[in-house]
């Protein structure tokens, strides 16, 4: 007799998703574009891979360099965005993505990345992904993740407390911020699965959305 798998239920009032990793799979730009950084400064590029993950490129910047004057990260980190948006090579949807976003239609949610509005705007495009209504990118906070800032505002702007939240990420940076909010995390993909979210699926394929009376989300997670 074959045991059956009972999916895990999660109820929220809104979800906050992260971009990259998460919705989309950037990594063959992040790789490229990080690692000829790396080269640059004479840096290991594996070691570099570690960090980039979830922060804005600056916050990475000022791990990677500590004694750097923290306009010049600033400064490459501008560069970096001019780069990596006009580098959309190799962007793919994570496979569930688009019926994932489709499923959402109606429902609160926001979009909350470390990338600016061209980044996040070329990526999602090049995906083939629709935008959410509410996104909160880099222009919109102060503090890069794992600072949760940004899962905050976006709670606030969806009028939606941070508990009544569900946080999808992928990235360690970004499953600190959505535990730091006082949220609940679904981890998306292997990287999450060293960071400890409350639930990780391999792709958003395993995610289905409810509308619940109300106003509420229901999400069953086929495990």
């Amino acid at each position: 007799m074959t045991a059956t798998t009972v999916p895990t239920v999660l109820t929220a009032r809104a979800l906050l998703l992260d971009m990259d990793g998460t919705l989309v799979n950037s990594d063959a730009v992040v790789e490229r574009i990080w690692r000829r950084w790396a080269e640059r400064h004479g840096l290991d590029g594996d070691e570099v891979m570690k960090v980039v993950h979830g922060r804005q490129g600056y916050a990475s910047m000022a791990l990677l360099l500590p004694d750097r004057p923290m306009e010049q990260n600033y400064a490459d980190n501008a560069r970096m965005l001019a780069e990596e948006t006009a580098d959309v090579d190799g962007v793919v949807p994570i496979p569930g993505a688009p019926e994932f976003l489709a499923s959402l239609r109606g429902l609160p949610h926001a979009l909350v990345t470390s990338a600016d509005v061209p980044l996040s705007t070329a990526r999602m495009a090049a995906a083939g992904l629709e935008q959410p209504e509410v996104r909160v990118t880099a222009e919109s906070v102060g503090a890069s993740k794992p600072d949760p800032e940004g899962f905050l505002k976006g709670a606030a702007e969806l009028g939606v407390a941070p508990a009544d939240c569900v946080v999808f990420e992928d990235s360690a940076a970004g499953i600190e911020a959505g535990r730091s909010a006082g949220m609940r995390v679904v981890g998306v993909g292997a990287r999450a699965g060293f960071h400890g979210p409350d639930v990780l699926v391999t792709d958003l394929r395993q995610v289905r959305v409810e509308a619940v009376a109300g106003g509420g989300i229901r999400l069953v997670i086929a495990q």
